[in-house]
């Protein structure tokens, strides 16, 4: 039961890395429009992308903290089976 429980575990970090890399290529494609308006200034579209870009950072933040606090869970488990 209990190595289920830590692969499943390992199943939802893999999860969870997949999650903050997305937002960080969200990031980066944000970051390359916000560059691409200094050509052609909207200061609209400025404005929700930087607002976007503030609210995938802060999602990578959240996630990444869920990460660091799952992976010491995880770490517990496998060591019960070291």
């Amino acid at each position: 039961m209990s190595e289920e429980k830590l692969a499943h575990m390992q199943k939802i970090l893999n999860k969870l890395e997949d999650i903050k890399n997305t937002q960080e290529s969200s990031i980066d494609k944000i970051n390359h429009v916000i560059t691409d308006l200094f050509a052609q200034p909207d200061a609209k579209l400025e404005k929700v992308m930087e607002e976007a870009h503030q609210k995938a950072s802060d999602n990578v933040d959240m996630v990444r903290e869920a990460i660091g606090e799952y992976q010491i869970r995880v770490n517990k488990l496998s060591q019960q089976f070291e």
